[in-house]
């Protein structure tokens, strides 16, 4: 087939999918890749498998610091507005080469492109990786989050404009997913999100993991666990360093986190919580991949309890790499963490994660069963060949249904 394919991608989890899907998918199909400059090519670098790399160039409104902060909802509208141009422009590219498929991820910006809207009737492919959380979920609250005074308090009363930005920001989103022909997530958990909030009935694509990459190593473990994401409140590293210090100090291990994004207030929030409780913090920013598999290999476990996780590759490249996982039973989690097999899954409980991290801490022989069978589960379930065929059978799907 000749498959177009759009992202507009950052570094994360959601762009080595879509690397994985086209290292795989490329010595087979002509792979055509549109993105906008604004995207992170560089990380999970897909322009060397594809035929054809397009970029449409695209600069974000610059945000203005306060006291003009009142100014930026009117600058992302219009930046919605200059996307939805684009799009337009962007469609009509890609109509005239004739493709057989177009396989559409996420945006940076909007999560679900509009793209979706003027490519209605083409046999589309989504990839939703997750709903617009920032739209349909709360965050964590933080004690750097700024009390509003009686004066803001009036001005977000009167003044129309976030709320404008946010209303016609969720109204393209649910507008884009409903003209998908097909939307495929990546856990049974957002298949149920999907459902409830756009009324579609997404097809469930489990992703996988390189187990020839991410893989034992055979290094020395080191008395510390391991956790991974970025450094944002939806990852639940506050929750991680409250559960570590309820374990008795002569055996609680230091807690390793390794960001790829990092959020200057999170940091400081994290760094003096854990100074606070007793806990040793190491945080790893901007590593490699090579190390990043090193880390999973020098930590006795890796420890894990994001909010609402979609579909967590943590758990998986853990796994993966012989290394067992404590995770929180929420989630995509529920789907990748067999507890008692794997490692352990177990409530959002500060003192019941303590004591599958203690338990864990003191026994070297379960841990090390733990390691062995989650190896072995990712060879049989989580492989990128696995996932691949999920993807090929859907689409297929596509293609089957009559064209507009």
């Amino acid at each position: 087939m000749k498959i177009a394919i759009f992202h507009n991608l950052l570094s994360g989890g959601a762009k080595r999918t879509l690397y994985e899907f086209c290292l795989r998918l490329a010595p087979q199909h002509e792979l055509w890749v549109y993105s906008l400059s604004c995207s992170n090519q560089d990380f999970a670098d897909v322009r060397p498998l594809v035929a054809r790399n397009v970029i449409y160039d695209f600069t974000p409104s610059r945000m203005l610091p306060s006291p003009f902060g009142r100014i930026n909802p009117l600058l992302r509208l219009r930046d919605l507005n200059r996307l939805k141009r684009l799009y337009r422009r962007m469609a009509r590219e890609m109509m005239a080469e004739n493709f057989d498929l177009y396989f559409i991820n996420p945006s940076q910006f909007e999560n679900s492109p509009y793209l979706l809207n003027d490519l209605e009737g083409q046999p589309t492919v989504y990839f939703c990786q997750e709903p617009l959380r920032i739209v349909y979920e709360a965050s964590p609250a933080r004690p750097y989050d700024k009390p509003e005074s009686a004066r803001r308090k009036f001005l977000n009363k009167i003044d129309p404009l976030p709320g404008y930005f946010r209303k016609t920001l969720q109204t393209n989103d649910r507008e884009a997913v409903r003209s998908a022909r097909l939307v495929l997530v990546n856990s049974q958990h957002v298949q149920a999100n999907v459902k409830a909030i756009y009324q579609v009935d997404a097809q469930v694509n489990y992703l996988g993991v390189d187990s020839q990459f991410f893989r034992p190593l055979d290094l020395p473990r080191q008395r510390a666990v391991v956790s991974v994401g970025s450094l944002t409140p939806l990852k639940g590293f506050d929750f991680l360093i409250r559960s570590l210090a309820l374990i008795p100090a002569d055996i609680r291990p230091p807690l390793w986190i390794v960001s790829n994004f990092t959020n200057p207030p999170e940091r400081v929030f994290l760094s003096g919580l854990a100074q606070s409780l007793g806990v040793e913090l190491k945080l790893f920013g901007g590593i490699s991949d090579q190390r990043l598999v090193e880390l999973y290999n020098q930590a006795l476990m890796t420890v894990y309890a994001p909010v609402r996780e979609p579909f967590g590759l943590v758990a998986i490249e853990s796994m993966a790499c012989g290394t067992p996982v404590i995770g929180v039973n929420d989630g995509g989690l529920t789907e990748t963490i067999l507890d008692g097999q794997v490692g352990r899954l177990v409530a959002r409980d500060e003192a019941v994660f303590a004591q599958a991290v203690e338990q864990l801490l003191r026994d070297d022989n379960l841990r090390d069963q733990y390691g062995i069978q989650a190896r072995s589960q990712v060879l049989q379930q989580w492989t990128w060949d696995a996932a691949l065929e999920r993807l090929k059978t859907n689409f297929q799907r596509v293609r089957v249904f009559p064209i507009s």
